[in-house]
């Protein structure tokens, strides 16, 4: 009677122990796929990170090259001003002079 029993509770321990062998397989596997989903998202993300990270320094890049551009049109403008001033700084001085001139003669 107690070798049938243990020879039932040994068969019982191994039909539990396959049960267990299989539920771990499909939980391997279950494991496998969702880790495989996820490291393609993560692959996707990355590609579309990167796209937007190149996209973001051209924007830049093309950004910074026109605001060369108009900065040194600025200081083109600003010289040019600068020249006109002094110019006309000069014609004013040579003007008053020649007038401060005349005067002083008509005076003598």
């Amino acid at each position: 009677m107690q070798e049938h029993h243990f020879s039932s509770l040994r068969s019982e321990t191994q039909k539990l122990q396959s049960d267990i062998e299989k539920m771990r397989s499909e939980l391997r596997f279950e494991i496998d796929k969702v880790t495989a989903g996820q490291r393609l998202d993560l692959n996707l993300e990355r590609g579309r990170i990167r796209d937007e990270l190149a996209n973001q320094n051209a924007e830049t890049s093309s950004l910074t090259n026109k605001l060369d551009r108009e900065i040194h049109g600025l200081r083109a403008q600003l010289e040019a001003a600068k020249y006109d001033v002094i110019k006309y700084c000069i014609g004013t001085l040579v003007s008053i002079s020649a007038i401060g001139l005349a005067i002083i003669r008509i005076l003598i």
